[in-house]
């Protein structure tokens, strides 16, 4: 057991779309992200991902809504949701709980 020091961490992610692990939690990777600009739409068909926007914000496009995020807010995405990210000023910290295995994720259009 140890504590984990997130402005740390996120002060070693210089790069657009970084990203590093800080921890796991039963079978889901904790991840510290620094996200500028737009990602492609996603979906994970096996497990729910959560978002907690740490610094910033973003603008969580569904299909048939968008929900703004702001700093201090989290957002659940069920399994089977397709969703897009959008950061429209500046860069957005986000810590991130998700499945571990990368092959869950698909890219959707």
């Amino acid at each position: 057991m140890e504590k984990v020091n997130i402005a740390q961490h996120f002060s070693m992610l210089q790069e657009t779309w970084s990203s590093t692990v800080v921890g796991e939690l039963n079978e889901a990777a904790i991840k510290l992200e620094r996200l500028q600009g737009e990602l492609a739409w996603q979906q994970n068909d096996q497990k729910d991902e959560l978002f907690f926007i740490v610094h910033g914000r973003l603008l969580m496009m569904y299909h048939e809504r968008n929900i703004w995020v702001e700093a201090g807010e989290f957002i659940v995405v069920p399994k089977g949701v397709a969703y897009k990210l959008f950061i429209p000023n500046g860069v957005c910290q986000v810590l991130t709980i998700e499945p571990q295995k990368a092959v869950a994720l698909k890219r959707c259009s």
